[in-house]
């Protein structure tokens, strides 16, 4: 493939690459398709991901491109807490002068670009803000691009071409079977992920209950998954299903490690949810979704294809509560105090529609190609 944006050329005598990407979970999987180009040109190279403690627990063992995991210090605008994590002297005394490359996926770069210097790459690249420190080879910082796409310009200027465009997290199809055969699960299965962290990207638990409710009437089994976090929506699901339909309603919230949950979501035949880690876990997985956003959060971070991922739009664009612009975001705006819903506009009819024509029309996966006559 070509690649994106200006480009550069490879570097040469590159044998070892750090990828910054920390934040949460869909923002390592926003980056999982410039790490395999980096794979893929450079396929010598050892990469070494610097990130949060669930890069190992999603990753490890399901996909070919990481190498290696570091885990970051607390350094404000970097990483902001975490009990456990190294000290930044011992981070860099153990890591400053390993890497030829040195690969910034992590904002735009007012803290992670000095943070990365530290390092003492002989090459860098990454993304700049107008008021951020700039690397070897950068582009600049606009907040409204896909974090994919944005991840894939930034190791398109070290010569990496884009593999993929979907980030990809292998599950094995006796994984997938092992989670069905656990569940009881002899139909369709159904996943629901009912949160976010941003609580204005969250679509109600009623409008979950009405999806879930009609699922488990049609006769498919569903499973709720989620953190801490979740516990409330799902409770309150549950609590909105008829007790009647309670023995194919399957509730994993904050009861799942999370190296477990890529084949969780493999199982499923469908996942429905806001914009949010799992969400995007499931595209990684291979297993369709139907997702309500925002649309704002569309150009950042909406799947790239309607056959398999649907999506549902609010278009609000300003606060419910006191009317202020919210599409003004990122850096560029101070968000105000108010959290409701900014989703809540999308209703239940529409993402039953297509949680059913998914069903009815996305080829089971394990499933053989019959040939064209």
């Amino acid at each position: 493939m070509q690649l994106i944006g200006n480009g550069g050329d490879r570097f040469d005598d590159v044998r070892e690459i750090a990828v910054l990407r920390g934040g949460g979970l869909g923002d390592l999987l926003f980056a999982v398709p410039a790490i395999e180009a980096l794979h893929a040109a450079y396929p010598d190279a050892r990469i070494t991901l610097l990130g949060s403690p669930l890069a190992p627990a999603v990753l490890r063992g399901r996909t070919d491109a990481v190498h290696a995991f570091e885990e970051l210090p607390v350094v404000p605008g970097v990483r902001d807490g975490g009990s456990g994590a190294p000290t930044l002297e011992d981070f860099e005394s153990r890591l400053r002068g390993r890497f030829d490359l040195a690969v910034q996926l992590h904002g735009g770069g007012r803290n992670s670009n000095p943070f990365l210097l530290r390092l003492a790459a002989p090459h860098t690249v990454g993304t700049a803000t107008e008021d951020a420190e700039v690397l070897e080879r950068w582009v600049r910082y606009v907040y409204y691009q896909h974090e994919v796409l944005r991840g894939l310009e930034v190791v398109s200027l070290a010569g990496a071409a884009p593999v993929t465009l979907d980030p990809r997290v292998h599950v094995t199809p006796e994984e997938r079977q092992a989670v069905r055969d656990r569940l009881g699960v002899r139909g369709h299965l159904v996943a629901v992920h009912p949160g976010a962290t941003d609580p204005r990207r969250r679509w109600s638990p009623e409008r979950f209950a009405a999806v879930v409710t009609a699922r488990l009437d049609a006769g498919d089994d569903v499973v709720l998954v989620g953190d801490a976090t979740d516990v409330p929506a799902a409770q309150a699901i549950r609590g909105a299903v008829p007790t009647a339909l309670h023995d194919r309603l399957h509730d994993l919230t904050d009861a799942l490690p999370l190296a477990e949950l890529p084949a969780v979501l493999a199982a499923a035949d469908v996942v429905v949810g806001d914009d949010s880690g799992p969400r995007h876990l499931a595209v990684a997985v291979g297993t369709p979704t139907v997702g309500v956003f925002w649309f704002g959060n569309v150009v950042n971070a909406g799947p790239v294809d309607r056959g398999r991922h649907r999506v549902h739009l609010s278009f609000v664009t300003r606060c419910p509560v006191c009317g202020i612009d919210v599409t003004q975001v990122g850096w560029t705006a101070e968000r105000c105090e108010h959290d409701p819903s900014y989703v809540d506009e999308v209703q239940p009819e529409a993402v039953l529609a297509d949680v059913e024509d998914l069903l009815a029309t996305v080829r089971p996966r394990g499933r053989a190609v019959e040939p064209v006559a």
